[in-house]
């Protein structure tokens, strides 16, 4: 099994040198990551980095591109991506997270022209086929690679691996951009991604790894949480702790979402 997993990154390997040169969407996250690494690994300088920054990507995971491309020799370059600008992503429609790839790949590519290069490479799997995932309509229109889908990795594999490689993403969280916590047709703004961010790094701190915290409304919260970690947030004095912070950050009630955390949850009302 060990030896099929490492034949199959050779061959992850040899697509990037089939490549050349290319750009990799990196937003730190464990696909991107080690996609860079892979890349890096092939092609050495002829790889480059390139990360979004705008209001939906927490300042965190920002600073942990920034050190990770730094770390490994990278050369890295970050475009502002401002998506509340998009005519009707603000309105939160269904196709959202279309608007926001397509502009934000149209500047990836933009930057990769500038720097001699001809392709842009993003960090999807094989599991994301089986989600409702529009943004990847316009990754595939405007001609970016795929490779990890190409090849065939699932997210266990690029664990695996990552942890192998030593990369510091192995157990990493996965992340989604801030704006895929608000229902479809609810307006996204400024201050309610900001209530969000604070919402989630504050139980990042408090020792939560996978969860989510949704907004409904203009302060409503739905805690997803992984149903292990149910047990903690029953006890009154860190309920009450939890429930104190997010009324803070502007937040008027406080729910736990008895299904737990999953990933694509605001998909659910879509009737796919």
């Amino acid at each position: 099994m060990y030896q099929e997993l490492m034949d199959k990154y050779d061959r992850l390997k040899d697509y990037f040198k089939d490549l050349g040169k290319v750009a990799v969407a990196f937003s730190s996250g464990v696909d991107s990551t080690f996609l860079l690494y892979a890349a890096h690994d092939a092609i050495g300088d002829n790889a480059i980095a390139v990360t979004a920054s705008s209001c939906s990507f927490p300042k965190r995971e920002l600073n942990e591109a920034i050190d990770y491309a730094k770390s490994l020799g990278v050369r890295h370059f970050i475009v502002e991506s401002e998506e509340l600008e998009i005519d009707g992503f603000a309105q939160n429609p269904p196709n959202r997270c279309y608007l926001c790839k397509k502009e934000l790949f149209e500047k990836m590519f933009a930057l990769a022209k500038e720097q001699g290069i001809d392709y842009v490479a993003e960090g999807s799997n094989l599991d994301d086929n089986g989600d409702y995932r529009p943004g990847l309509q316009a990754v595939a229109e405007l001609g970016a690679k795929s490779p990890l889908r190409d090849i065939g990795f699932t997210k266990s594999e690029i664990r695996q691996l990552s942890k192998e490689f030593g990369l510091p993403t192995a157990e990493k969280q996965s992340f989604a951009c801030l704006a895929s916590r608000f229902p479809y047709g609810e307006t996204i703004s400024e201050k309610k991604l900001s209530m969000v961010d604070k919402a989630e790094q504050f139980l990042l701190d408090e020792g939560f790894k996978q969860f989510r915290v949704r907004i409904h409304g203009d302060n409503v919260a739905r805690i997803e949480l992984s149903p292990s970690d149910f047990p903690r947030m029953y006890d009154e004095a860190f309920r009450l702790k939890v429930y104190d912070k997010l009324k803070e950050y502007g937040f008027a009630y406080v729910a736990l979402d008895l299904k737990g955390y999953r990933t694509g949850s605001m998909n659910e009302t879509l009737g796919l």
